[in-house]
Parts: structure tokens; sequence; C-alpha cells
């Protein structure tokens, strides 16, 4: 190809650029918040990284400050509780993401088939009101209900005759509470969007489905869970990214400095959080939010090639 054909080609390649984004110009005005929102707090802080690598220093700032390597790294491995700590984050994060996208997608699903329009409006508002409680408020609340000495529970059971129970001084109850809490408040948030993605499926299909005999069971099995299999698989793997990064608002609203409970509530987030404050090291707390960044990436690339693999249409890229 010759000089003046490669740069008549890219000239059009110039113009079909911008005309793209001229056509487009209302959809990208709209986006235009979202875009100065993740360039502001998700890639202008990139550089700030180096904390992970350097003992800071206040005087001296981030750049100034003495390199150290991988030794800020090595807090984690030396308190001899990384694999406890990944271990119970990432449990966690996969009960919520797999619970949590399973009961959203029941209730979206029920909510699509309710008929009573003013009932459908009531029951959406009040699944999703949990979701703007503080978790300092969801915290005293859980704290309200299984005190040992004045729990709302553990008067019922006084009052039935039976034994108090103790869930504070008992760690294996707590992995089934904690994903309960994290379904109530969570869940009418995400029910939203699957709700949403039912509401855009063409009402002439299901029509055509009632009309060919097809009860509600077979319309949800055939039509409105194909339907939602991008969504599901998107959302899922978008959450994937997040899988090492705990509920710190909600497990420290719970459990606080409880160590009797540390064995099955401890995660990454609350330790580091425990130690920092002791000996206030920022660039331990880096170095930590780091890996996890590093282990959520790989987890991401991982899983969008295995979706790539079964069905190219549902992969991120």
């Amino acid at each position: 190809m010759s000089n003046k054909s490669k740069k008549a080609s890219t000239g059009v390649k110039k113009r079909g650029v911008l005309e793209t984004l001229w056509r487009y110009r209302v959809l990208e005005l709209m986006c235009l918040p979202a875009i100065v929102f993740f360039f502001m707090f998700s890639y202008m802080p990139m550089p700030g990284i180096w904390v992970a690598f350097v003992k800071y220093n206040y005087r001296k700032g981030i750049f100034g400050s003495k390199f150290v390597g991988l030794q800020n790294f090595e807090f984690l491995a030396e308190s001899g509780k990384l694999f406890s700590l990944t271990r119970n984050t990432v449990l966690y994060n996969l009960a919520f993401i797999i619970l949590g996208n399973l009961v959203a997608v029941i209730i979206a699903i029920l909510l699509n088939e309710i008929r009573a329009k003013m009932f459908k409006k009531v029951s959406q508002t009040l699944m999703f009101l949990p979701y703007f409680i503080s978790q300092v408020l969801v915290g005293l609340l859980v704290y309200s209900l299984l005190n040992y000495d004045t729990g709302f529970v553990n008067e019922i059971l006084v009052a039935l005759g039976k034994a108090k129970w103790q869930p504070y001084s008992d760690p294996s109850v707590w992995p089934w509470l904690i994903v309960l809490i994290h379904l109530w408040q969570q869940t009418g948030y995400n029910s939203v969007v699957y709700f949403a993605a039912i509401c855009g499926i063409d009402a002439e299909i299901i029509e055509a489905a009632k009309v060919d005999g097809a009860n509600a069971f077979q319309r949800i099995r055939y039509i409105i869970l194909p339907s939602l299999r991008p969504t599901i698989v998107i959302l899922i793997l978008f959450a994937l990214g997040g899988i090492v990064r705990g509920n710190f608002g909600l497990f420290w609203n719970i459990i606080g400095s409880n160590s009797v409970l540390y064995e099955t509530t401890d995660i990454i987030e609350t330790f580091v959080y425990r130690a920092t404050m002791s000996d206030f090291n920022f660039s331990t707390a880096s170095a930590v939010g780091f890996y996890q960044s590093l282990v959520g990436f790989a987890i991401v690339m991982l899983a969008n090639f295995a979706v790539k693999k079964i069905d190219p249409d549902y992969s991120l890229f």
C-alpha cells in the first residue's frame, strides 16, 4: 500500500470516529458524569500504589519516601493468617455472589408475576428500604436481637421456657447469620437490575407463549431465564473482581473486636484495620489493597476466559 493510500485510509478512520462521536453526543453527555467519576477516583489515584513499595514518610511524601520493595507484603505472610483471612474473605463473597444473585433473580421473577400494581410497588419499596440502612444501625439491630442479656431472641426463648442462646461466643453460627443479614440488606437492590431486564423482554413473545398454552413456570423457564442469562453472567463477572475485598462495614459493625469470633468472621479488611490502627502503617494497608486488586484481576480474567470458551457472546471482552 502506498503512502497516499495509507494517509487516505487514516483520514477516513479519523472522520469515522469523529462522526460516530458526534452522532452519539447526547449519550456521551449522559455518560460524562460517570466518566469523570471513574477518572477522578479510579484512574487518577493509581500512582499512589507506589505507597505499597515504600516506607511512607509524611514529610517526604509518596515518591520521596524510602523504597523497601516487597517488605510491606511480608506483613500478612509473617502473621500466619494469610490463608485463613483469604479463605474467609473469598468464601463469604462467594456466598454473597451466588446466593445474592439467585435470590435476586427469584424475587424479580416473583415481582414480575404479580398482577396487583399497588401490591407490587409496596413490595418493591419494602424490599428496597434495607439497602439504605446504615451498617452501624444494622449492627445495633443485630445486637438488639441477639444480645444474651436483653436480646429479643433470648427474651422469647425464656418466655417459652428454653435456655438462653449465646451467639456472641459461638463462631460456628456467624457465617450463616452474616450471609442472612447480607441477603436481607442487599437483595432488594440487586433485584431491581433483574426486574428491569425482565421488563425489557418483548411482551409479544410472552403473549405468544400464553396463546400457545405455556403456563407461568414454562414461560419462566423457556423465556425469562434465558433472557436474563447475559445479565446474570455480566453481573457475576463484575462481582468476581471484588471477591477478595470484604464488606468491612458489615463485619466490623456486627462483630467488632470480639476475638472469640475471629476464627470464622475475620476477613482481610478487619485484620488490616486492627493492625494499621495500632501503628498507623499506611504502607502495609496499601500493600494489602494491591494484593487484593491483583487477585481480583486474575480471577476476573480467568472467569472471563472460561465464559468466552463456553459462549463468547456473554464474555466481557
